[in-house]
């Protein structure tokens, strides 16, 4: 991975790296590159998302199938930037060579349609959807149907639109009238880590996701309240600054239920003081309202923690099961907080579920795939855009 200026030569072909090593059958004898235009916050450690640790990690695994990659972080409040981040985003694809291989992140290409659908007209674009903008939550109606719009402008002109999930793959086809054969899936890998030692084996419950409404913690937060008589903690690890009103209306929650001294606001996390985290988490619990996948499912996964999560887009997906048929957690509706306390008690209650759960997460933890697949799965789409842009062809 590379940071650089442009340079038109760049697109041609290198030699092979030495280091270059095999992912099954494919060794490339040859390094070709991709331009990943991707939101400047990308690498902030104040504010996590699961995109930006997908953005970073293909960023590195890439080359292993045969793709050198460029990052182009484009500061801007995306997906509606301020005029001078969008005429940054226009230089930064103006300055690319025609015929180049470019992979956009959604959250940047899919709120500006008139800068991006006439880029396609020269360069062989790829557009990589977290998350289809009208699904954040907390958006008023308008603003929510004219992101929806400005995306179905992009994801129509470009080649190629890639989803984090089968689930994901079908919203896009269906909700946008895209084409199925140009909709792929790479579904985010994991890291298998240690296998979690817990608190007491049932106590203590872990959220990881940003503190904004689409993540839905104040759902967490009244059911929890319903169980003050069970002997749970409960950490929400995750960054908060991106919505200060909803982080506040959290804190206003905690203090009504009078449960401050079991509940933490943890701030975001990374390296070893999330591994630890992890390492004390005897279940994982996430309420969101919209997920396209739920790369904090399968980081507890890949540790043998059970989860607990809404029954919404992509988790059934992310969640899974076991080789022998196992499901490590639990599915509840997204709207029903008092489903979520119901399913809180008989954790809490009924040894045999948590056996069942534990086991069946070891059994999937086991079998999650790893980030190479998504890395391959990236480099085919890459290498299957046309020879040639629309208006040479």
């Amino acid at each position: 991975m590379t940071d650089t200026t442009l340079d038109p030569a760049r697109l041609t072909y290198v030699p092979a790296q030495p280091n270059a090593r095999k992912n099954g059958d494919l060794l490339p004898m040859s390094l070709r590159t991709v331009y990943f235009v991707m939101p400047g916050g990308v690498d902030d450690p104040s504010a996590p998302s699961g995109g930006n640790a997908y953005d970073r990690r293909v960023c590195l695994d890439l080359p292993g199938f045969g793709w050198q990659v460029d990052k182009l972080a484009v500061a801007g409040d995306w997906p509606r930037p301020k005029e001078a981040d969008r005429a940054e985003l226009a230089r930064t694809l103006g300055a690319l060579p025609d015929g180049a291989v470019v992979l956009m992140d959604g959250i940047v290409a899919c709120g500006v349609p008139e800068i991006v659908v006439p880029e396609a007209e020269r360069l062989r674009l790829a557009v990589l959807v977290h998350l289809p903008l009208g699904d954040e939550r907390g958006l008023d109606p308008a603003t929510a149907a004219d992101l929806d719009a400005r995306e179905r402008a992009v994801l129509r002109a470009v080649p190629a639109v890639i989803a984090t999930s089968d689930w994901a793959v079908r919203r896009l086809v269906s909700h946008h009238g895209l084409a199925p054969e140009r909709v792929h899936a790479a579904t985010p890998g994991a890291d298998i880590a240690p296998l979690a030692v817990g608190t007491d084996g049932v106590s203590r419950l872990l959220c990881v996701a940003s503190l904004t409404p689409r993540k839905g913690q104040h759902r967490l937060i009244e059911a929890l309240a319903t169980a003050t008589d069970l002997p749970w903690s409960c950490v929400l690890v995750g960054g908060l600054g991106q919505d200060p009103e909803y982080v506040a209306h959290l804190r206003s929650l905690i203090a009504k239920y009078g449960i401050g001294d079991r509940i933490t606001l943890a701030g975001p996390q990374a390296g070893a003081r999330l591994d630890a985290t992890y390492a004390a988490a005897d279940l994982m619990v996430l309420m969101s309202y919209a997920e396209t996948y739920g790369m904090a499912v399968t980081e507890a996964l890949a540790r043998g923690i059970p989860v607990l999560a809404t029954d919404v887009g992509g988790l059934p997906e992310a969640l899974g099961r076991a080789p022998d048929g196992g499901v490590p957690g639990i599915l509840v509706p997204p709207e029903d907080p008092a489903a979520l306390a119901v399913e809180l008690r008989a954790w809490f209650g009924e040894a045999d579920v948590r056996r069942r759960l534990k086991a069946a997460a070891r059994g999937r933890r086991a079998a999650l795939d790893g980030w190479a697949t998504t890395a391959r799965s990236l480099a085919g789409v890459l290498g299957r855009l046309p020879s040639e842009p629309r208006r040479a062809a």
